[in-house]
């Protein structure tokens, strides 16, 4: 006996909320809200980013308000790397000793500004992972309601057609969320390569030969 284009349709949508919202495993149990395929480190390991002199103790507040929107400016993805470099440059004038205590200030200042913005964003990541949670468990909710609806035969058509669209509009939101999450977790990464790049460029200015230049 053929199917009803209604019924493939309730077919349809409970096939797609079963295998969308089914709950995720975590990774790492200790972090139990964390969706992303990268491992959760909180907070940058100065030394995977810094070779240069230790910045502990080092004052991260910027000494004045040019200092500040430098370090703004620096820590702005959308700053290219060649800008931020020459604007590196450009700041790390004076002395050997006056360019070494700069270079580490610097450093020190946008190893603050950025590690914030990654726990940050990191933090924002969990909190949408558990919307996505509570969505997949509304989901499901709907989804068995929808199959006890239809299991009674008086069921009313204009009631499950209704739920029919409403669990199509909610998986559509759901999976379209759920592409969003590799895009996301891969914020933390850019994050942690821009001060890298960033303590790179520091130390090579620092560094280098003033009769080179």
């Amino acid at each position: 006996m053929s199917l009803s284009i209604r019924d493939v349709s309730l077919c349809a949508v409970v096939a797609m909320t079963a295998c969308w919202a089914q709950p995720s495993r975590a990774l790492d149990p200790r972090y139990p809200d964390w969706p992303c395929q990268q491992l959760k480190v909180p907070g940058i390991a100065v030394a995977s980013v810094w070779n240069g002199p230790s910045i502990e103790g080092i004052d991260t507040k910027p000494a004045d308000p040019k200092e500040a929107d430098l370090v703004t400016r620096l820590a702005a993805r959308r700053t290219p790397i060649d800008d931020a470099r020459k604007l590196i440059a450009d700041y790390l004038v004076g002395t050997d000793t006056e360019k070494q205590d700069k270079a580490k200030k610097l450093f020190a200042e946008l190893y603050s500004t950025l590690n914030a913005q990654r726990d940050e964003v990191m933090n924002g990541i969990e909190r949408f992972s558990r919307k996505q949670k509570a969505a997949a468990d509304d989901i499901r909710a709907e989804a068995q309601k929808l199959r006890d609806m239809q299991d009674k035969a008086s069921a009313d058509q204009a009631q499950t057609e209704d739920l029919v669209s409403r669990l199509a509009w909610q998986t559509r939101i759901f999976e379209d969320r759920r592409k969003s999450t590799s895009y996301v977790c891969d914020v933390p990464v850019q994050i942690e390569k821009r001060l890298f790049d960033l303590g790179s460029a520091i130390q090579n200015v620092s560094s280098a030969d003033p009769a080179k230049k």
